[in-house]
Parts: C-alpha cells; sequence; structure tokens
C-alpha cells in the first residue's frame, strides 16, 4: 500500500508531467509565430501570413491547457505540501508573485489582440501584440526556473526558527544553477516547438499539402532545430558541470557511480542494482564519465555510497538522463540530415517526412525525461541540502490522495486525447484548403 507521501509525490508528478507539455511548446512557439508575423510584413508573402494563422490556433489551445492545468498543479502547494509554503513561502510566494505580474497578466492582457484582434487593430498594433506575448511567455519561464533553481541551489536566505527568510534577492533569483536552467529550459523549448511544428508540417505534405505556407513553415523549423541542437548539447555540457558542483549525488546516479573514484567510466547501459549497489549487465566506455564531466580522464567523481541516505532513487534518474540524451541524439541527426536535404533537394526524402512526423513530440520526451532527472534527482530534499520532501507533505488521509490523483490522470488522459485530436484534425482542416495555394517548388515553378 502507497502512504500519503508517496500518493502526493505521484499526484503531483501526474500534475507537473501534463502541465510541462504545453508551456513547453508555447514559449518558443510564440516567438515563431513572431518570425512568421515579420516575415510576412517584410515580404507581403500572404504564405508566411497563412502560417501565422495556422499556427496560432495551435497556440491558443495549448496556451489554455498550460495556464489551466499550472492553476491546477499551484493549488497543490496547499493541499498536498502545506509545510512547503510555511517553510519557504517568504522566497517561494514573491517569485510565484512576480510571474503573475510581469508574465501573465502582459500574456493574459494582449492574447485576445493577438488571436482575434487582425482585422480589429492596425497590423503594427497586432504585431506588437505577438512581440508582448512571446515575451510574456519568456518571462514567464524565467520566474519559475529562478524558483525552481533556487530549489535545487539555494542562496540569499537564512532559516530561523526553521523558516526560510529572504537576506539577498539577488542571490535569490541570479542563484547558482539559474542561468544554466533558464537556458537549457529555452533551448529545450525551442527544439521542442520546432519538431512539433516540423512533425505536423510533414504530416500536411505527406497528406497532399504542396502549399507554400507549410513549405516555409517546415523549412523554418527543421533549420531552428539544426541550429539549436548544437547549442544546447553545449548548453547541457555546462549544466552539467554546474551539477556537479552543487549537486554531487544527481550527478552519482545519472551516470551509476557508487564508488568515489577517479577516471570513472560512462555506462552507456546498465542496470543499476540498489541492493548490492553495483551496476547489472555493464556496457561502459572507461574514463568516460570523468571525461565529460570533469574534462580530464583521471578527474574525481564522488560515488552514491558517499550520501548514504541521502542520494535520490538511482534507477529513475539514471534511465532518465539517458532517455534525454538518446532524444537529443537523435534530433540532431534528423535536423541536419533534413537540413541538407532541404538545401540539396529543396524537400526531405518521404521517409524523413515520415520520420518527422514521428518525431514531432521528440520534444515532450525529452523535456519530461530532462525533468524526471532534475526532480527526481533532487531527492530526498525539497530544497536541496536545506529541508526534506517527507517534512513538507500533508496529513490528509491517503484514500484522499489516491482518490483525486485517480480523478486528475483520467482528466489528463482525456484532455491529451481531445489535443491530439484537434491539433490533426486542424492540419487535416488545412489540407483540405490548400488545393489554391500551390508550392512552386513542387509544382516546378507553375503557380
Amino acid at each position: 500500500m502507497l502512504d500519503v507521501f508517496m500518493l502526493s509525490r505521484i499526484q503531483f508528478a501526474a500534475n507537473i508531467t501534463f502541465h510541462i507539455l504545453f508551456p513547453t511548446i508555447t514559449i518558443a512557439l510564440c516567438w515563431l509565430l513572431l518570425f512568421f508575423k515579420l516575415r510576412y510584413n517584410r515580404t507581403g508573402d500572404e504564405a508566411w501570413y497563412h502560417a501565422y494563422r495556422f499556427w496560432v490556433k495551435i497556440f491558443a489551445l495549448s496556451f489554455a491547457l498550460g495556464v489551466v492545468s499550472g492553476i491546477t498543479m499551484s493549488f497543490q502547494f496547499g493541499t498536498n505540501w502545506p509545510g512547503y509554503m510555511e517553510t519557504v513561502g517568504n522566497i517561494a510566494g514573491p517569485l510565484l508573485g512576480y510571474e503573475v505580474l510581469t508574465a501573465f497578466f502582459l500574456e493574459a492582457t494582449f492574447l485576445g489582440i493577438m488571436l482575434y484582434g487582425t482585422k480589429r487593430v492596425s497590423n503594427r498594433v497586432h504585431t506588437i501584440a505577438t512581440a508582448l506575448v512571446a515575451v510574456g511567455t519568456s518571462m514567464s519561464a524565467f520566474w519559475i526556473l529562478s524558483l525552481n533553481s533556487w530549489m535545487q541551489t539555494p542562496a540569499g536566505f537564512e532559516m530561523r526558527d526553521g523558516v526560510a527568510f529572504p537576506t539577498s534577492w539577488w542571490e535569490i533569483i541570479f542563484n547558482p544553477s539559474m542561468p544554466y536552467r533558464v537556458g537549457h529550459m529555452l533551448l529545450a523549448s525551442g527544439l521542442t516547438a520546432s519538431f512539433f511544428v516540423a512533425g505536423v508540417s510533414a504530416y500536411r505534405k505527406l497528406k497532399g499539402d504542396h502549399s507554400r505556407e507549410v513549405t516555409l513553415s517546415l523549412k523554418t523549423a527543421v533549420y531552428l532545430a539544426a541550429i539549436l541542437i548544437p547549442l544546447q548539447i553545449f548548453m547541457g555540457d555546462l549544466h552539467g558541470l554546474n551539477t556537479l558542483k552543487h549537486q554531487p549525488a544527481k550527478i552519482a546516479a545519472m551516470e551509476g557511480i557508487w564508488e568515489t573514484e577517479s577516471g570513472a567510466p560512462l555506462q552507456l547501459f546498465a542496470l543499476p542494482n540498489s541492493e548490492t549497489k553495483t551496476n547489472d549487465y555493464s556496457i561502459s566506455i572507461p574514463r568516460g564519465a570523468s571525461w565529460i564531466l570533469t574534462h580530464s580522464g583521471d578527474g574525481e567523481i564522488r560515488g552514491l555510497n558517499e550520501f548514504a541516505g541521502e542520494h535520490p532513487p538511482v534507477a529513475p534518474v539514471f534511465w532518465g538522463f539517458r532517455v534525454m540524451v538518446g532524444m537529443g541524439l537523435l534530433m540532431l541527426f534528423m535536423s541536419w540530415t533534413c537540413s541538407w536535404q532541404l538545401w540539396r533537394r529543396g524537400m526531405p526524402a518521404k521517409v524523413f517526412l515520415m520520420g518527422l512526423v514521428g518525431m514531432t513530440f521528440s520534444g515532450w520526451i525529452a523535456t519530461v525525461a530532462g525533468w524526471y532527472v532534475t526532480e527526481i534527482g533532487r531527492q530526498p530534499f525539497m530544497v536541496y541540502g536545506v529541508v526534506k520532501t517527507a517534512d513538507l507533505v500533508t496529513n490528509t488521509p491517503a484514500s484522499h490522495v489516491l482518490f483525486t490523483a485517480i480523478g486528475y490522470v483520467l482528466v489528463y488522459i482525456g484532455l491529451i486525447v481531445a489535443f491530439l485530436h484537434t491539433l490533426f484534425y486542424l492540419a487535416r482542416k488545412a489540407v483540405e484548403n490548400s488545393v489554391e495555394d500551390l508550392d512552386p517548388e513542387v509544382t516546378g515553378g507553375k503557380a
């Protein structure tokens, strides 16, 4: 039987897993919309405007689901984790408030103009509204990630009678891991939106949509992904070095390193065994982990056994990290291969278009896996090294938490099915309405 602690963690995990899917799309998708709008303004090419009108519908749908699930998630600080606000509310409360005041209000104010103001305001005002919504989504990410980063690498506070009080808001906001987390997440959003747009555009191509609108969308998304993925790999390396310095137990779990050692191997595959504190069926590269994490083949990495009782569960962190990295490598291959084919042929081969469709939600997989590494890797602490998660849980009966958790999961399954159905319904409708807007690259120059 699961106790109230584990049920509360499962419920919160279900909520945040569902919630993070949609901000991961909208943060970067809004910047893509701004790019489409600016290209239309500059060239007068109606294809850019049609691309904007199609994707703004998807943005609105994703934004709505992100807002609703975010509000639901915030309620759980009171229902499932009352000790959280009692202990660190002096820091978490203002940061969440800044997010609402500077970001959410900005998005909510100008979103209506962005969605419905095309024929009601001037083109200039409409473009400015789109830009402000894009800024708002990024500011929202900044504040939320600043709080999450503080929970990972707390700074600028002092504890008084078991309660955290701020001593430096600069150190709180710009804590040691914040720049790396914000950069890593914004790039992740860019990749998620890129493959999302590329996948849906490839789906439309395969369904017979030869409009310039879909070609321009596909090219923009593929080229953007090809640019962002090397930057993400570089940022991931910097983030890993920062995590090694501030959260060595998380790194040990990610790499499956049990004993402190110099020249630690890189585990390509293994089954971490918490009972024997070894890795079963290990396939590794000698000294690989030390090279990556310390940039020296003889670099020392602390093992999990040094953190007995205070290190995260190894298997989910170990495998979550490998899923994230594996998906990143697949993104690198697909984006660069399709970019080369776009440059040489004007359009990827059919098999690669099918591959892009298959990778429509690859950003979701990588982001959720990375988020699990981040959050599970922080355990057993809610605020790393300061307060443990188990000390903040509700005393609500476990049966009540189980009931609400089941309810959340059922609702979220229904919403994600509805989202996917609506997404591909809109794509098919766009195919039906695209017959008169032929792409010269496909028709041999005949419009």
